[in-house]
Parts: structure tokens; C-alpha cells; sequence
């Protein structure tokens, strides 16, 4: 496998990088598309396609490859892959359920490839302002891929508009579905995780009262007056339409107990003002285990590069393309420092890489289970065997 990374602000400046890639005789099959909603992504695919290269997509907020971050741009990953060694498999959700379509997805790739490995993109929010159902969507593929086989990937972005978001092909696109690059895994190995790097403060905490995203009690007490309090917010305690996410939610998560080798983020996302209730960006069920968090320090990126080193040394080989997804949270937090991260991880693999910030990420932590993600950098290499 050959890969190579361009980008562009324009139609015309991605046909001028691709004719530039081609000078040495590279002959990409396969074009892994991450691009602003702002742009003409059907113009990107028309041309994408007249030169025979197949196109998995997905709009971002915010892209990047090695040495250049945007926003309202393009980042494209060339891959010269054998056809025979992946396909790519499309869902649209919009008149189906995720029960039906997730399995669906799921059977074609496992009838085109014994041992499929997986980079799945799914959207973020569509255009009726519902957000897509990550945790579901993994859990269904978990079962019916099953739990021993890799996927990675990220939900769509549009640029915090939080309007519509979507994922593509060639020739289609849906606000509300999954596009999937299936990879024979007995050819091409995939390596990577998802991490966060945030740290826990205090004690553990128990949800003693939710109702699906609703979270009302922490430790028998009111979780708005326990998480304000927390921060130092008391004040707003009584103050109607407070506006956590803006404030809040992406600094300070909660840290999720899993299992003994694994957490996760959940983020409060609003204050439900009726009912007195935080708005969780995922569900808490009553009895879950969990921290407050600190904000994130400089180790933060840090840490990330040190596992991403720490599992290369592990497989000992290279890889021949690296992706990144990490949650569009991480930008306005950790401000320079992303850059850092992405282009840590880049330097650590040395090969090609793409990349996008997402509403939500999918893969495994490190010693972890497959799960969707809330505040995650997710990478995964992929490396052809010999």
C-alpha cells in the first residue's frame, strides 16, 4: 500500500495536488475524504471519480493532514490499494432504523471478506437537529461483526453549526447514515486506540437517579447544584438557559468507570430547566460509577504520543497510512496543543496521515473494548501485510 495526503482550500486546489502526487507514478484507488460543509463535496467526488478513484467521505469540523490544520477546507488521504482488499459499504438510515441497517452493514462485510477490518464514518446530526445514536450503532456492530473485530472511525462534523452533517461515496450522501471502508484483514492490519487523557478528581461518585440522557441525582443530591457547585458556579445555579456547553462541557467531563482496564467521557451537554436535570450527551444509567475531572494540563498530549509510541514499539512494524479522529471538543481546549497531538502521532508512525475533529469517536482504548467515544483522540494505522 502507497499513501500520500493532500489538501486544498478549493476544487482546483486539490486537482492541482492530485496532479502533483501523480508525477512519480503513484496511482491512487481509493480517496479518504474529510472536507468542510462550506465546500462542494459533489464536485470533489465528480472529479475524484472521473479519475477512477473510489471516495469514503465524511464532512468534518475542522481537517487536517501532516503539517496543515484548517477549518472550511479539504484534507484527502490517497491510498494505491489493491481493489481486491477493501470495498466500501454504504447505509442510509433515513427510512430505516439502526437495527436493521447497522446488521445489514455488517453482513456485507463479512460476505466480501472473511476477517473484515473496518473505518467507519457515521454522520453526527442531520438536518432535523437529532443527533446520531454512536453508542447504539457500536453496539450493534459489536454483535454482529462480533467483539473480536477492529473498527474505527468518527461521526461527522459541520463546522459547529450542529445543522447537518453527512457521509458519502462517489455517487451518494445521506445526513443520516454510516459509510464504511471495508479492509480484508488478513491483508491489510489495522493498530490503534482512543484515549482521552483527562484525569479524575476526588472521590468516585454513583448516579442515584437518570432517565435515559437525563441525569438528576449524584450521590442522592441534584446533579446541576452537585456539577455547578463543583466549578465554582454556584451562581447559576438559579439561572435559567446557563449555557454548559459553551462553558462547560468539553473542560470538564465526567470520567465513566467501565471495567478495569477502561473509562470513558460523557459530557454534560445543557441543563434541562423544567426538570432540573444535566442533558447528558450520552445515557448514565442509575448505579454508574464516575469522576469529575480536571481540566487538561499540558501532559495531556503528552500522554497521548507516549501510548501512540508505546503501542508502535508493541507491534513492532511500521504502518503505511495513519487517520486521526478526534473529537472536535479537543480544538478549543487544548487550543495549539491538538496540533501537537496530531502531528506527535504523524511523526511516531512517519507515514502519510488525514485527519478530522468529530461529534463523536469509535475504536478501542488501549487494553480496552470496542466502544463509541465522547472527548477522544482516535488513531489507527494501517499497514499491508508482506
Amino acid at each position: 500500500m502507497k499513501a500520500k495526503s493532500i489538501h486544498g482550500k478549493s476544487l482546483q486546489d486539490i486537482k492541482q495536488s492530485l496532479q502533483n502526487s501523480l508525477l512519480d507514478g503513484f496511482k491512487p484507488t481509493l480517496a479518504i475524504v474529510f472536507i468542510s460543509v462550506k465546500q462542494d463535496r459533489k464536485a470533489i467526488c465528480e472529479f475524484l471519480n472521473d479519475n477512477h478513484i473510489n471516495v469514503f467521505g465524511a464532512t468534518s469540523c475542522g481537517e487536517f493532514v501532516d503539517g496543515h490544520q484548517s477549518v472550511g477546507e479539504i484534507a484527502i488521504l490517497l491510498l494505491e490499494l489493491s481493489k481486491e482488499n477493501y470495498t466500501i459499504v454504504f447505509e442510509d438510515i433515513r427510512n430505516r432504523s439502526l437495527e436493521e441497517s447497522v446488521p445489514n452493514l455488517a453482513k456485507s462485510a463479512l460476505k466480501q471478506f472473511t476477517n473484515p477490518s473496518l473505518i467507519v464514518c457515521s454522520t453526527g446530526v442531520n438536518k432535523q437537529g437529532e443527533f446520531f445514536k454512536g453508542e447504539e450503532m457500536v453496539t450493534l456492530l459489536k454483535h454482529s461483526l462480533g467483539t473480536e473485530k477492529l473498527f474505527f472511525g468518527g461521526m461527522a462534523g459541520d463546522d459547529w453549526v450542529l445543522n447537518s452533517s453527512f457521509v458519502f461515496t462517489n455517487n451518494k450522501e445521506t445526513d443520516n447514515g454510516v459509510v464504511a471502508l471495508v479492509l480484508n484483514g488478513e491483508k491489510i492490519n489495522l493498530t490503534g486506540m482512543a484515549i482521552t487523557g483527562w484525569k479524575p478528581l476526588g472521590i468516585t461518585r454513583t448516579v442515584t437517579k437518570s432517565i435515559n440522557n437525563l441525569l438528576y441525582e449524584i450521590d442522592g443530591k441534584s446533579a446541576v447544584e452537585l456539577y455547578l457547585k463543583y466549578l465554582g458556579k454556584e451562581d447559576k445555579i438559579t439561572q435559567n438557559n446557563y449555557n454548559i456547553f459553551e462553558e462547560l462541557s468539553f473542560e470538564y467531563p465526567f470520567i465513566v468507570k467501565r471495567d478495569e482496564n477502561e473509562t470513558l467521557l460523557k459530557s454534560p451537554m445543557k441543563i434541562d430547566d423544567q426538570v432540573k436535570a444535566l442533558v447528558m450527551d450520552l445515557p448514565m444509567p442509575e448505579g454508574t460509577k464516575f469522576w469529575f475531572t480536571y481540566p487538561p494540563d499540558f501532559d495531556i498530549v503528552e500522554e497521548v504520543i507516549e501510548k501512540a509510541t508505546q503501542l508502535k514499539q508493541g507491534t513492532n512494524e511500521g504502518a503505511d497510512a495513519l487517520l486521526i479522529f478526534s473529537c472536535a471538543g479537543r480544538e478549543p481546549i487544548l487550543g495549539p496543543m491538538v496540533t501537537n497531538e496530531n502531528e506527535g502521532i504523524a511523526k511516531t508512525w512517519q507515514t502519510p496521515m488525514a485527519g478530522f475533529f468529530t461529534y463523536g469517536e469509535f475504536g478501542r482504548a488501549l487494553n480496552g473494548k470496542q466502544n463509541f467515544h465522547s472527548g477522544a483522540c482516535c488513531w489507527v494505522a494501517l499497514k499491508e501485510k508482506e
